[in-house]
């Protein structure tokens, strides 16, 4: 028998050295389920785009955790912070793009997720240092943004162990 269930304490390491980029989302349960995710893998900065809220019952604790940079256009930004240091990898379906399990992450990293029916912008496209997919076994051909951005963060979470 496995015994009493209890809530686990945050371990340690996680995703605190990247950070998740976000475009304007058609879904705000989408960019509230990532903020979430961010809270759980340790990640402490989040850029937002448009004019999406993030519902707090769905982000729940990870508002207080995350710091989300709220902005106009994602572009600029994302130019800034490849010049702090951080490579740009784009989760996104390319010519170009390496299959996540092949894929290293670099540290820190600066991750683009796309817009759920338009992927990431062909300009933002243009300025990465990589991209990587997540494979996918049948229909449709890719994953929810959310799904994709927890999967994609969970394996940097796992590679930094």
């Amino acid at each position: 028998m496995i015994g009493q269930l209890r809530h686990q304490p945050p371990q340690p390491g996680g995703a605190d050295d990247l950070v998740i980029a976000c475009p304007p989302l058609r879904s705000q349960v989408n960019l509230a389920r990532i903020v979430r995710l961010a809270g759980c893998c340790g990640v402490r900065e989040m850029i937002v785009t448009g004019q999406t809220r993030i519902d707090p019952k769905i982000a729940r604790d990870a508002l207080e955790q995350v710091r989300i940079h709220r902005h106009r256009s994602l572009l600029p930004v994302l130019l800034k912070w490849r010049r702090r240091g951080y490579p740009l990898v784009g989760l996104e379906q390319t010519t170009q793009s390496v299959p996540l399990p092949q894929f290293r992450f670099p540290r820190p990293c600066l991750l683009v997720v796309g817009h759920e029916r338009l992927g990431v912008e062909p300009e933002i496209l243009r300025e990465l240092d990589a991209a990587v997919e997540i494979p996918v076994f049948g229909r449709p051909s890719s994953y929810n943004v959310a799904t994709a951005t927890a999967i994609a963060v969970y394996e940097y979470c796992r590679q930094g162990m």
